[in-house]
């Protein structure tokens, strides 16, 4: 059974919840990516993502400069352990409807991060249902 640890991005960038939100876009902007795990030191406080800088900072009016990440970032977010099962994994995304998972070592730090790509390129046989699950509304 293949795992998670085998299909995972690592060495993902991770944004602090007190940098700003300029710093979060750049980030962004730099990696080419649209979602970064939010840090508190090395555990999982959350995720942001381009379009909580867009929505919930910038169209409220929120100084890119000045604001911070912990400001628009969502805090409760679902992960995956690095041991997890890719069919769990994909059933979880189908569950929660998420697109892609922060993956977390046993002493719960960030170790990577797990997108519905990753698994399409690895494991296609499945994701067709995955994303079926994602994608319908609850």
């Amino acid at each position: 059974m293949t795992q998670i640890r085998d299909i995972m991005t690592r060495g993902v960038a991770v944004v602090q919840r007190d940098a700003t939100l300029q710093e979060a876009a750049q980030m962004m902007r730099d990696l080419d990516i649209g979602a970064l795990p939010v840090g508190d030191g090395p555990a999982l406080a959350g995720m942001v993502t381009d379009r909580d800088i867009a929505v919930r900072g910038v169209a409220d009016g929120m100084v890119p400069q000045e604001a911070l990440v912990a400001d628009v970032m969502t805090p409760d977010v679902q992960w995956c352990s690095e041991d997890d099962s890719v069919e769990d994994v994909m059933a979880q995304m189908g569950d929660e409807q998420v697109r892609r998972l922060p993956v977390l070592s046993a002493s719960r730090e960030i170790v990577g991060i797990v997108a519905l790509g990753d698994l399409a390129t690895r494991q296609s046989r499945h994701v067709d249902d995955a994303l079926r699950e994602i994608s319908q509304p609850d």
